[in-house]
């Protein structure tokens, strides 16, 4: 396989690197793109991110683009755990502001802050993520198909923008196994997510999906039937979604790939 194979599966866009950093640097490029363009015709830009080992490599390689004017862009994130101290490393906000939101100069950044009632909580972040359409979501996928931490099964029609969830087994392990967490029984049962249609419902999907234990919900999500078992198998319905895999998380997928360049 060639250093970056690219295909279209079920009308997504895949590209598949044969190293984690050449998939970071791939996907950072192709959002930086987005956000360029979208910067030439409008006069600011909404981007969501996902926080998780995941997107690290491809987060740094997008601070370190150029030509971006990054205080006209408004950030906001998908997802974030209910029960954590407010200086935790593992919240996601704090994550995601080592990781970007305090290495640029955005417009803005808006935190989910999961202190407090938590309806109270997601329809306050509804009401943030409502004000103007969503340009850009950035996102990753888990090892049990989920997006965000909307877990299988999923409601693809969710009449909310974002909800109160219980995590499951599978989503608390992949914590665990991201070293994010020492032990299961320190990682949260409940979170705060931003729902799949409010993910859907963005201009522009770049999903970023490292590491050999995603191989089987990326295959489930691209070839896979289209339902509820597997939330990221959504991302199908959206019509400007791409994908980054290395190759590790491709590996269910080479054949497939390969045949389509």
């Amino acid at each position: 396989m060639s250093e970056l194979a690219s295909s279209s599966l079920n009308g997504i866009v895949v590209h598949v690197a044969q190293s984690r950093a050449a998939m970071g640097l791939q996907a950072a490029a192709g959002i930086a793109d987005e956000i360029r363009a979208c910067l030439r015709k409008q006069p600011g830009v909404r981007i969501m991110f996902a926080a998780a080992p995941s997107q690290a490599e491809m987060l740094a390689a997008l601070c370190r683009e150029d030509s971006i004017d990054w205080t006209r862009i408004t950030a906001f994130h998908m997802d974030e755990y209910v029960v954590l101290a407010v200086n935790s490393k593992q919240r996601f906000g704090n994550w995601l502001r080592e990781a970007i939101f305090d290495r640029l100069p955005f417009a803005s950044v808006h935190l989910l802050e999961a202190e407090g009632d938590a309806a109270q909580i997601a329809a306050a972040y509804a009401a943030k993520l409502n004000e103007a359409p969503i340009d850009i979501v950035c996102c990753g996928i888990g090892v049990n198909g989920h997006l965000a931490f909307n877990d299988p099964p999923c409601d693809f029609d969710d009449p909310l923008t974002v909800r109160l969830v219980d995590l499951d087994a599978r989503c608390r392990q992949q914590q665990v196994d991201d070293r994010c967490f020492a032990k299961l029984d320190q990682v949260p049962t409940q979170a705060l997510t931003v729902t799949v249609p409010a993910l859907l419902a963005c201009g522009a999907i770049f999903c970023t999906v490292p590491g050999l234990s995603k191989s089987d919900a990326v295959r489930r999500a691209l070839l896979g039937p289209i339902d509820a078992e597997c939330p990221a198998s959504a991302l199908r319905r959206h019509p400007r979604c791409t994908i980054y895999l290395d190759q590790y998380s491709s590996l269910e997928l080479r054949g497939p790939v390969e045949r389509a360049t």
